[in-house]
């Protein structure tokens, strides 16, 4: 907390909100779903490609962040499976904005000691953007701070696919096909994002309520924030604020609180009482 304190100014918006944050209460882990770029550029009669662009100071504000926070993981959804049936232009812009993040960011990176990983269907890459990413993934590989995961050509469903069908591999290599049995554990420890701890707070901006394929085994707890503001204006007070609403929830996992204990039949029970007042 203190390394995020002494970059904003005492008594700000975002040093108040920061102030009133828990420590001891962030999310070990947080998803992003990037959402409503284009709408962004609609409202200003602008190209969608300027809203991808205006897009690309919230990934460096959050992820940045998250790391002076000592958040564990962050996963942003930057471009899913069935991204590739928007129009050419559009994605051909969407792969020239990774690849200028990558060039311009990996520096920013290694300053804040975060570890860059990707997740996803990153075979069905092109080489260009493949070799980048390597590269970015391989130069940040020994960092020890926040985890930043980048979901490229990625979808739940495929990546619960993939799980299980590494898992019959496996199997199939070992010998052992006959008596395999897949319980959570096996998945999720062939999950994309395995080793890492599950989203505690899924946040989406535009004000879609929707979760779009995203994560879809890892965030069955998670707590979901939807925000009406587009990416493009997701400020540090909004984030913060989506920090504030995650430490309000009340995390059951399914089960209840535990009620007090009422007293024993032969314990007396104290009542309160008004005192005369003089």
């Amino acid at each position: 907390m203190q390394a995020l304190l002494q970059t904003l100014k005492p008594g700000s918006p975002e040093w108040v909100l920061a102030r009133s944050l828990d420590p001891a209460r962030l999310p070990s882990h947080i998803g992003v779903i990037m959402d409503g770029n284009g709408r962004w550029a609609n409202s200003r009669s602008l190209p969608r490609a300027a809203g991808h662009k205006a897009g690309v100071e919230p990934v460096r504000m959050t992820v940045e962040t998250c790391a002076r926070l000592n958040v564990h993981s962050l996963t942003l959804y930057a471009f899913s499976v069935e991204n590739w049936k928007r129009p050419r232009t559009e994605v051909e812009t969407l792969w020239r904005l990774l690849r200028y993040y990558l060039r311009k960011e990996v520096a920013h990176l290694m300053q804040n000691n975060i570890r860059l990983r990707a997740i996803g269907r990153l075979d069905e890459l092109s080489s260009e953007i493949r070799k980048e990413l390597d590269a970015a993934i391989a130069t940040t590989a020994g960092n020890s701070g926040l985890i930043l995961n980048l979901a490229i050509n990625y979808g739940g469903r495929t990546e619960i696919v993939d799980a299980v069908n590494r898992i019959i591999d496996e199997a199939r290599r070992a010998g052992r096909l006959d008596d395999l049995k897949v319980d959570e554990d096996s998945l999720g420890n062939h999950l994309y994002t395995a080793g890492q701890p599950e989203p505690d707070l899924l946040i989406r901006t535009s004000g879609e309520m929707r979760i779009s394929n995203f994560l879809l085994w890892q965030i069955a707890y998670a707590e979901l924030y939807v925000t009406e503001t587009y990416w493009p204006d997701f400020n540090r007070i909004a984030l913060l604020e989506a920090l504030k609403a995650y430490q309000k929830r009340d995390r059951r996992f399914g089960g209840i609180r535990q009620a007090p204990v009422p007293p024993a039949a032969d314990e007396p029970v104290l009542e309160a009482v008004s005192l005369p007042t003089r």
